[in-house]
């Protein structure tokens, strides 16, 4: 299967057989019939993400990756799937934040890991590659040193639920933009974009130069991202930042900003365009993400 591996979320599930949505139909399905070392762990479990949801039963079984087998993992057999998910390349999805997050109270991959003695350090680390052909990388148990280069900053976390941290500001030129006074923030590989309030993210987009339309959507002239400002999110103390390259996508309407609309929720979110600029380590042993400058 293929799946997200998802630091927004702490649930492993797929589809399975059971399941006549959409999104299982063009997806590879469990068969529990296919595997000798599999058993229904009667609960069922049901969770929702910011975009989309699944619904289905617990079980248990061997989950291997990345060339560790992890035994007697739980993990959702999918039963219904929303329609976005028929959308996913992915077939379904692999959490890795804390245990409390997790629906049902289901253990998540990484504590197994940890539990069974599977990974030499109780960390795990992500690169996000900028280009599809070279591809990106998560390293359970180890820190990976040709991904980065420079120091690793060392960001305690504020909670252990999602990993999150505490962020001081947003600035534009030297001018607060976004987070004033502070905000909590969350470092996400399972979001595309930078996702904070409606009115700090309208803020930093009208700032940059960008209009949004009906949908939310943020778009810029292509032509003007060389001379558009730097982002920089300060996380405890720490200064990251982000070029207008980083921070905008083409698409075949144009260009548009990596900076999207969460609505009244509070809870800034360093997704995918923030994490391909920092190769990010995840710090179970210590509760600590480190941020260094992706190679």
């Amino acid at each position: 299967f293929n799946v997200i591996f998802d630091t927004g979320s702490s649930n492993l599930w797929v589809p399975s057989v059971y399941c006549s949505s959409q999104a299982c139909q063009n997806h590879a399905e469990f068969n529990p019939s296919q595997s000798s070392t599999f058993t229904w762990a009667n609960k069922p479990v049901s969770i929702q993400y910011g975009t989309g949801s699944m619904t289905g039963q617990l079980a248990y079984d061997t989950v291997s990756v990345g060339g560790i087998s992890v035994t007697q993992q739980i993990f959702g057999a999918s039963q219904t799937e929303a329609p976005f998910m028929a959308n996913m390349v992915a077939d379904g999805i692999l959490g890795l934040a804390f245990p409390n997050l997790a629906a049902s109270g289901a253990t998540p991959v990484f504590d197994n890991m940890m539990s069974q003695g599977l990974v030499s350090q109780n960390l795990f680390s992500v690169y996000l590659s900028g280009n599809s052909a070279e591809g990106s990388v998560v390293s359970f148990g180890n820190i990976e040193s040709n991904y980065y280069t420079g120091q690793i900053t060392w960001i305690p976390l504020s909670s252990e639920t999602y990993w999150q941290i505490n962020m001081d500001s947003v600035t534009i030129n030297g001018n607060t933009v976004a987070c004033s006074g502070g905000c909590q923030a969350i470092i996400d590989t399972g979001t595309s974009l930078i996702v904070g309030p409606t009115t700090d993210i309208s803020n930093m987009n009208s700032w940059v130069g960008a209009t949004t339309d009906q949908y939310g959507d943020a778009s810029v002239n292509c032509n003007n991202i060389p001379n558009m400002p730097e982002v920089t999110f300060t996380l405890n103390g720490n200064a990251f930042t982000i070029s207008a390259s980083a921070y905008t996508s083409q698409n075949s309407n144009g260009c548009m900003t990596g900076f999207g609309n969460g609505g009244t929720q509070q809870l800034w979110i360093l997704g995918d365009v923030f994490i391909r600029q920092y190769y990010a380590i995840f710090d179970r042993q210590n509760n600590y993400v480190g941020l260094a400058q992706a190679a």
